[in-house]
């Protein structure tokens, strides 16, 4: 039998601070179907930044 894959799917989080830094994580489309933004590390900024999903 197969996953379901489709049902939660590899999403990028980009960084807002310009510096092009990305998180890989998964995300349920069910419970979230919008785009997610989770303010995280930015390591070459050091400090916590808001990152978007991408597709």
């Amino acid at each position: 039998m197969a996953k379901r894959l489709d049902l939660r799917p590899v999403i990028k989080l980009r960084s807002t601070g310009g510096t092009g830094f990305t998180y890989v994580t998964r995300k349920n489309r069910r419970t979230t179907p919008d785009r997610l933004v989770l303010r995280k590390y930015d390591p070459q900024l050091r400090r916590h930044v808001d990152f978007r999903e991408e597709r």
